[in-house]
């Protein structure tokens, strides 16, 4: 995602959906993306780094500002003068010209630029927390539906079984056969109700609402695209994370560091002073000493204006830290090999796992299709006109009718679990392709 324009628009967004839906205790995807990026830390702590850099900029900048400060003060003494007595002295300071400065300010812009790339990828990562978050508890909901269901089918077939064994059709032993499936399946809505509850206070705390989330909307959720279109290979280059422009910025701000360090020596040093100061002898034996300076036609104003040239020879502290700037370079680089490393290798497994995951996606749906074929069949056969053709096998009863729908809701659940495991890796494939932002706005909120 993109991210200043991004973030502008989604809060926006949030504070015009959220106001418009909370009557109806629903919060759409796009207003929980944008609540969230107004509240996380982990955006307002990226935040932070930016600022500082930018302050870190004006400070390596200000270096060439003038320095101007005053002292004032007045005090009796006796004796030698140790100095010449003033009642206040103005002066200023500044850098005029310092090669090692240019590489410093312009290491503290990639810096800060560094630091813009690190905000964007906190904001990246707090909008993929927040929308596989928001997918997976509508996916919940949905499946606490289709468990609910389950149950119930499964407790008609209970209760069939038990009338059946009551009146010598069936043995007995099916009762615990059926009352174990009412037991699976409410262990099933137990964790269900736990992954409800999980999803519901991390969309909280995202969000800022705590205590108050609504409920998901599904119509605010975007159609996902097909994973071939994710992963063909006409599609653009892989996009650079954000992460790793942070990491190639943050390489650059170090090397002009260690450029700077590592020409400290021997390379002139300019710098402007100016200092004003007021000259009493009232409160001291300066003028005893120095009589001349009792002169009435000798100013009492002090004024200097210069500019000191300095030329470094010797110093080895400053090679110590150059060679600590040099290394701290060679490692940002190492930093910036290794994370365009895990971008590309994470894509490419995202990729392989879209491709999987949708073809198990296809063969739960069959499942579906083929379990609600199945139950057309009995249905069909438990009409009275089809109970004088059953080819020698024992007639179908209501009992068969309750299994038939009963695996309908399970194989509904294998689909739904396998529609979220798929979604899920979507959603970062598609934040690696630069795409979430532009589907995350395909509905309106």
């Amino acid at each position: 995602m993109s991210s200043r324009l991004l973030n502008a628009a989604l809060a926006i967004a949030s504070v015009a959906a959220f106001a418009s839906s909370a009557a109806h205790a629903q919060l759409s995807l796009t207003s929980a993306v944008g609540l969230a990026l107004r509240s996380d830390p982990r955006v307002s702590a990226a935040q932070a780094d930016v600022d500082k850099a930018r302050a870190q900029l004006a400070e390596a900048k200000d270096a060439y500002v003038p320095v101007v400060g005053a002292v004032g003060g007045v005090g009796k003494s006796t004796g030698v003068p140790l100095s010449v007595p003033t009642i206040f002295t103005i002066s200023a300071q500044s850098l005029v010209m310092n090669w090692s400065q240019l590489d410093y300010v312009r290491s503290a812009h990639v810096g800060w630029n560094a630091t813009q790339f690190a905000l964007q990828q906190a904001e990246d990562d707090v909008a993929e927390d927040v929308i596989v978050t928001y997918l997976a508890l509508n996916n919940a909901q949905q499946r606490k539906a289709a468990a609910q269901q389950a149950l119930d089918h499964a407790q008609k077939l209970l209760s069939i079984t038990q009338d059946r064994v009551a009146s010598g059709v069936d043995a007995h032993i099916e009762i615990p056969r059926a009352h174990r499936t009412v037991v699976s399946i409410q262990l099933q809505m137990l964790s269900i109700d736990s992954d409800i509850a999980t999803y519901s206070d991390h969309l909280e705390h995202m969000t800022g609402l705590v205590g108050a989330i609504p409920a998901t909307s599904t119509s605010s959720i975007p159609a996902l695209p097909d994973v071939a279109t994710l992963t063909s290979e006409t599609m653009p280059p892989a996009t650079i994370s954000p992460a790793l422009q942070a990491a190639l910025a943050n390489e650059t701000a170090k090397l002009e560091q260690a450029h700077g360090d590592a020409r400290y020596l021997y390379l002139p040093q300019m710098s402007f002073g100016a200092s004003y100061a007021r000259i009493t002898t009232d409160f001291s034996s300066y003028a005893t000493y120095y009589p001349a300076f009792d002169n009435p036609s000798l100013s009492r104003n002090a004024l200097s204006l210069g500019i000191q040239i300095n030329l470094p020879l010797l110093d080895q502290a400053h090679r110590a830290k150059a060679r600590q700037s040099a290394a701290d370079a060679r490692r940002a680089h190492a930093e910036v090999v290794r994370a365009r490393n895990q971008f590309l290798e994470g894509r490419l497994k995202l990729e392989h796992s879209a491709t999987e995951l949708e073809l198990n996606t296809e063969a739960a749906q069959d499942d579906v299709e083929e379990a609600r074929d199945s139950l057309q069949a009995v249905l069909i056969q438990l009409q009275p006109s089809a109970g004088a053709v059953n080819n020698g096998q024992q007639p179908l009863s209501p009992k068969d009718e309750q299994k038939a729908r009963l695996n309908i809701s399970q194989k509904e659940l294998d689909l739904l679990h396998a529609r979220q495991q798929l979604l899920q890796v979507e959603i970062s494939l598609m934040r690696q392709t630069g795409q979430l932002s532009a589907w995350l706005h395909t509905v309106h909120p």
